[in-house]
């Protein structure tokens, strides 16, 4: 029962704060847009309502699925903060799913989420702390995350590495074999 509290909770403050309060921070943030009067992103409203929502499928398609792999495959948790884990963590390195085309599709998915809304809003503010953002995610990742995983799986998280990009999902890296 106390294993399933733990789950509970990774879950309820992980969606507390990247699907909602997050969120709330990019709208309360494009209030500050009065400062780029002329500057839009997309000047169609229906073309504007298209890409915020094949973003916002995206994201949530992605943090969906990742967190199903890292549950059952994983069997641990997501929430891992600054060296504090909410959840239990994870006991195997998930490399299939979501994890074969990103080691970190939460991430991917959260952005893209993040991305729907700065480009619903139309907000220029939205997408310099989308990139601000992003910045701070990567090196979040490497100085915390990274370490954790390279600590817990070695050189299986490694070889993991050297295959998969870190945040987007892009095509594998080639493994060049030297002689």
């Amino acid at each position: 029962m106390k294993e399933i509290i733990r789950y509970l909770t990774g879950y309820i403050l992980g969606f507390t704060v990247f699907i909602v309060l997050i969120p709330l921070g990019f709208i309360k943030l494009s209030n500050l847009d009065y400062l780029f009067p002329s500057s839009v992103l997309i000047s169609s409203d229906p073309l504007r309502y298209i890409v915020s929502s094949l973003f916002l499928l995206a994201g949530i398609y992605f943090a969906l699925w990742s967190n199903i792999f890292l549950l059952k495959i994983g069997k641990g948790g997501p929430v891992d903060a600054f060296g504090v884990s909410v959840s239990p963590q994870t006991k195997k390195l998930v490399t299939t799913g979501p994890y074969r085309y990103c080691r970190n599709p939460m991430v991917f998915g959260a952005l893209s989420i993040y991305t729907a809304v700065v480009f619903y809003l139309n907000s220029i503010i939205g997408l310099i702390c989308l990139v601000v953002f992003l910045i701070g995610a990567i090196n979040y990742l490497k100085l915390s995350e990274e370490k954790r995983l390279l600590r817990d799986f070695g050189d299986e998280y490694v070889e993991y590495k050297k295959r998969v990009s870190m945040i987007f999902p892009l095509k594998r890296k080639k493994i060049i074999n030297r002689i």
